[in-house]
């Protein structure tokens, strides 16, 4: 999902019945147990979907604006969405505390420091720059700081971060343009490819092929989002038009034989979301979850959280969570390996991981049907 307000009004069509362990009321991170936790790679994370009530406190105080409460387990209560107005709020006053590179920065360091705990070992981090710049942010604050961010994070916390700047189904071509065009430019500190995500069907995907083209040009990759409001077409449509590298959702590809066999032909990494899928319903509940369809037709498909703080999950949950639906551990981490956009040379060091771990499982694995 994207960070874009009026884009998000199936968040809050919460799955609390499901009785799987999902968050979608801010609830805490997981427990103990999940912490103690097998390496894993996270390719789908909105880093200002990220920020826990600790870090956006902080972040107010030293911005010198206003907050609801003044504490951490005052910050809290606003994570307990009541309604759908509320969690627009709560959104706003979230992105809008971010103002600065030093914000930025922060912000990648601490979900760095959150994920290492559950065995991150490497995250491609999604930000936003046009909604921030349409509130008075630079371009250089935001670039300069998601980056800085992203080298202190590795240095403090050990965790590998690759970021991947989002546009959204809808904006300016002016802007889609610049966003690329900035993205290129800071490939050399840590940018490896471009995304857009929102209100799927609100425009077509080739509305952004320049866009795209241009990044990829600069040797960045191709992340859109789809096959999460719409289904198999819109899949179909962000790998002609955008030449998608990887699809950050995809799972509605289910649906489609046709389309299965060519994601499967291609290679094609879909980073599967649980979570956020049970709170925006794109499906009912764990069990009638698609991805073990769509691992067992040959799919690989990596885990990640989305927005963390925004659906009260965590890391550890999620890997919990796919490991209840039947998935390997160790497959899931290689195709984290397989999908992530960075250099060669890290690629090999994170493969090398396959071979120096003891791969155990994790969670409950369900039965064969």
């Amino acid at each position: 999902m994207t960070a874009q307000g009026d884009e998000i009004s199936v968040r809050l069509a919460r799955s609390e019945a499901s009785g799987q362990g999902a968050g979608c009321r801010g609830a805490a991170p997981s427990d103990p147990e999940a912490r103690r936790a097998l390496p894993k790679i996270e390719l789908h994370v909105h880093l200002e979907g990220t920020i826990r009530p600790h870090t956006l406190l902080a972040i107010a105080r030293r911005n010198r604006l206003g907050l609801p409460a003044d504490t951490v387990e005052g910050l809290a209560e606003l994570y307990r969405f009541t309604n759908f107005q509320h969690f627009l709020e709560v959104w706003t006053l979230t992105t809008n505390c971010l103002r600065t590179a030093e914000d930025f920065a922060q912000v990648v360091v601490d979900y760095a420091a959150e994920a290492a705990a559950h065995g991150a070992v490497y995250l491609e981090g999604i930000f936003s720059p046009a909604e921030r710049v349409a509130t008075g942010v630079s371009w250089e604050a935001l670039f300069n700081g998601y980056c800085d961010g992203a080298q202190q994070a590795e240095e403090e916390h050990g965790v590998i971060v690759r970021l991947t700047p989002d546009l959204h189904w809808g904006v300016d071509l002016e802007d889609a343009m610049e966003v690329a065009t900035r993205a290129v430019a800071f490939r050399e500190r840590g940018i490896v490819g471009l995304g857009i995500g929102g209100r799927e069907g609100a425009c077509p995907p080739a509305q952004y092929a320049r866009a795209f083209a241009l990044a990829k040009e600069g040797g960045l990759g191709s992340v859109p989002h789809a096959g999460e409001g719409e289904g198999p077409s819109f899949v179909r449509a962000v790998l002609d038009d955008l030449g998608a590298d990887r699809i950050r959702h995809g799972i509605r590809a289910a649906a489609d034989p046709a389309l299965i066999a060519d994601l499967v032909d291609r290679g094609t990494v879909l980073d599967v979301c649980p979570t956020s899928n049970l709170c925006t319903r794109v499906v009912a509940n764990l069990d009638e979850h698609p991805v073990p369809q769509l691992v067992n037709a040959g799919i690989p498909c990596s885990i990640s959280t989305d927005d963390p703080a925004m659906f009260g999950t965590d890391l550890g949950r999620e890997y919990k969570l796919a490991s209840r639906l039947g998935l390997d551990h160790r497959r899931t981490y290689q195709a984290g390996v397989q999908g992530a956009l960075c250099e060669e040379t890290t690629r090999a060091k994170l493969a090398a991981v396959v071979g120096s771990t003891e791969w155990h499982p994790v969670g409950r694995r369900p039965a064969a049907p």
